[in-house]
């Protein structure tokens, strides 16, 4: 049985689940943006960012939302790995100054993020400058983008009736906002590697919705008939794009600058060259097994895992090696929660005895 104190250790380490607002310091222009600092540093910011941050608050509070919901992503991918997304923002701060796969991930979903809050919030009415989308009417193709040709299959319903209709997502409006967010160049006039690799990444995140568009149909006419059919554009829900995005963090490639200097190339000359929604990285990530100040390491000592997982997440893999330790661990929780009219919840408590796995 463990001491009080140690009890309380446990509880803050598996249930603390508050987010920190994180921000990247590097030439001024955060990576993850700080929901409450966009428009405070406003003596900083020019241009277009200035002007929306005076008239354009609620696209302001989108790019933020679309920033949080990227990190809660980067956590829940990374969970149960040795690098779990820490929410800490001086470590993260020194992990993304860094061009491994870790960072490459972070500046793709957190654009992601950005785009899919935007557009939704353009779905839902949330915001005056935009709204849905409703295509012309078409049996063949759909022009996402003008780089982007995407071939619908419209299935004939009775006389073949079908139409663009209902509420489309505008991803272009999103995806206009996460690049004016995202890809403020930190060094006018430069194309160092950096820059390039941070641009690629940001696009690749942007190019994981686009891909995963589908289309929704909604059929009218009496009884069921569908004798005419409406359909639209959708995006993808986010936990696809971050299950997508994570297949990419696997097969991202190592990449080294150009004799031009100002374009990337793989440093294995056998790898196809470069496309717009891979992952790309300059730098092999380190173990992230002991905890390093300098690097933003945390290392895994007091991370909870799991003794009968043999992959991520299993003690074997998550501790590297250096054992844990089982606890009992008890604490007390709401149960049986009634509605009382009106209006109130009414809970009792109970305790609960849980076994955990701790990293030594």
């Amino acid at each position: 049985m463990l001491s009080m104190q140690k009890n309380v250790f446990l509880i803050l380490i598996i249930f603390n689940t508050t987010l920190t607002p994180l921000q990247r310091r590097v030439d001024g222009n955060p990576l993850v943006m700080d929901p409450n600092s966009i428009c405070r540093r406003t003596r900083t910011l020019v241009g277009r960012h200035a002007d929306m941050c005076q008239s354009q608050p609620e696209i302001i509070q989108e790019v933020a939302k679309g920033a949080r919901l990227g990190m809660r992503e980067c956590q829940h991918q990374f969970h149960n790995r040795r690098w779990n997304c820490s929410s800490q923002s001086r470590n993260l701060a020194k992990i993304l100054q860094q061009d491994i796969r870790e960072t490459a991930f972070v500046y793709a979903i957190t654009a992601a993020g950005v785009l899919h809050a935007v557009t939704q919030a353009c779905s839902q009415g949330a915001l005056p400058q935009c709204g849905c989308v409703t295509l012309q009417s078409s049996s063949e193709t759909y022009h996402d983008s003008p780089a982007e040709e995407v071939l619908i299959q419209a299935s004939p319903v009775q006389d073949g009736r079908w139409e663009w209709g209902g509420c489309g997502d505008d991803v272009d409006f999103g995806y206009e906002k996460s690049r004016q967010f995202m890809d403020t160049r930190q060094r006018k006039g430069k194309s160092d590697i950096r820059t390039l690799i941070d641009l690629h990444n940001n696009e690749a995140g942007r190019q994981a919705i686009r891909i995963q568009m589908r289309t929704e149909c909604k059929c009218h006419g009496l009884s069921g008939s569908c004798t005419l059919r409406s359909c639209w554009r959708k995006m993808p829900l986010f936990r696809q794009v971050g299950d997508y995005l994570m297949q990419k963090f696997h097969k991202a490639v190592r990449v080294m600058g150009g004799n031009d200097g100002k374009s990337l190339v793989p440093i294995d000359p056998d790898t196809p060259p470069l496309d717009a929604n891979i992952l790309i990285y300059s730098a092999e990530s380190p173990d992230f097994c002991q905890a390093n100040q300098r690097t933003g390491t945390e290392g895994t000592q007091g991370r909870v895992c799991n003794s009968t997982e043999t992959e991520h997440g299993g003690c074997d893999s998550l501790c590297c090696g250096k054992g844990f330790a089982d606890y009992t661990l008890e604490y007390e929780e709401n149960c049986q929660c009634q509605f009382h009219w009106c209006c109130e919840v009414q809970c009792q408590r109970c305790s609960v005895r849980k076994d955990v796995s701790l990293c030594l």
